[in-house]
């Protein structure tokens, strides 16, 4: 899970990679924290924004007439509004650096699947991206999303699962997923490196699937 020491461990093998990595543990649920975070990155790397990821987010595991405003609230506030706090206390330094924004959604952001609202908040994700980079290419900073499926890694919800109940994961991956196995962080992570990049200097307001084949949605 994403607590400080887990963060730290994560920066430490940047670091020993080479990365100049500066960590910042603070709540983006409130907008406070999300100027916070903004200008601790501001003041140890400059002024200037080069990339924004926004990548957090929640659900309830709930049938729908058993979620309470509260939980909705909650949901919406970690998975949607904490994209929308960050990159607006973002905006003036990705203006300044030429920037890029990419948020991280779902394909459950694009058809139905998953609890209904996570899909929800993740379909206003993409929505806001796509709208938001209309407006923001005025300013010279580009923004996209991608869209991933079902990832495994250590510590997750998919591994829990697995290791529970291997055969029933053999038989999801098998009806569910073309592909032949779940995606990786790091599958992940090259598309969003490419949307970042100047390689996508032409991809505006995309949503992309990293998926393994597993979205049906034909948009």
């Amino acid at each position: 899970g994403r607590t400080e020491e887990t963060l730290e461990a994560a920066a430490e093998e940047l670091r020993k990679a080479g990365g100049d990595v500066e960590t910042f543990v603070g709540d983006i649920t409130a907008t406070e924290g999300a100027n916070a975070f903004v200008a601790a990155a501001k003041a140890r790397f400059g002024d200037q924004i080069h990339v924004l990821i926004n990548n957090v987010g929640g659900s309830v595991w709930s049938p729908f007439a058993e979620i309470t405003d509260e939980e909705w609230l909650h949901v919406f506030n970690l998975s949607f509004f904490s994209a929308v706090r960050v990159s607006r206390a973002a905006f003036p330094g990705l203006e300044a650096g030429g920037g890029s924004i990419v948020n991280v959604s779902s394909i459950f952001g694009r058809e139905n699947g998953g609890p209904i609202s996570y899909n929800a908040a993740k379909s206003a994700m993409i929505s806001m991206s796509s709208n938001l980079a209309i407006e923001a290419t005025k300013k010279g900073i580009r923004v996209n999303s991608v869209a991933p499926g079902s990832i495994i890694f250590p510590g997750g919800s998919w591994e829990r699962k697995q290791k529970a109940d291997p055969e029933a994961m053999a038989k999801f991956v098998e009806d569910s997923i073309p592909g032949g196995r779940f995606g990786t962080p790091e599958e992940v992570a090259a598309v969003v490196t490419f949307l970042a990049s100047p390689k996508a200097s032409w991809v505006l307001g995309a949503c992309l699937n990293v998926d393994g084949g597993q979205s049906k949605s034909n948009f």
